[in-house]
């Protein structure tokens, strides 16, 4: 008997077989003409929606709801807190790059007029004169 219905398995898996490539080679000659009742059936149906539970008179239930939301609402102050903040640090930070960008062209410039100063200050006379002691 356990050979027999072994034998009956295999054969109805083989024939299963046998039908699903058949399903699978016949499909795509027949691909065009099937395709537009198909798209047209998808078209009417309305999009899914998401399905909410009604509230449960649990208080346990109403307490997890009541701090997932304020989860959420904590999250989205976080989020918008620090977009703030990368805002305020890159304007500080840029700001404080000019700054010392200003400071070195007012440096050099410093340096250039006291150099001119220093240079018109002193005579152009050589100092050694050539005299030896």
């Amino acid at each position: 008997m356990t050979k027999a219905r072994i034998l009956m398995i295999g054969a109805a898996f083989a024939a299963m077989a046998a039908t699903g490539a058949q399903a699978q080679t016949a499909q795509p000659a027949d691909s065009a003409p099937a395709q537009a009742p198909m798209q047209a059936q998808q078209q009417v149906s309305p999009p899914p929606q998401n399905v909410v539970a009604p509230a449960s008179p649990d208080p346990l239930v109403q307490k997890r709801n009541a701090d997932a939301q304020a989860n959420a609402e904590y999250r989205a102050s976080k989020k918008a807190s620090k977009a703030e903040m990368k805002a305020a640090d890159k304007q500080a930070k840029q700001q404080y790059k000019e700054q010392v960008r200003n400071a070195k062209i007012n440096r050099k410039a410093d340096k250039a007029a006291a150099k001119d100063d220093l240079n018109a200050a002193t005579d152009r006379t050589p100092k050694d004169e050539g005299e030896q002691h």
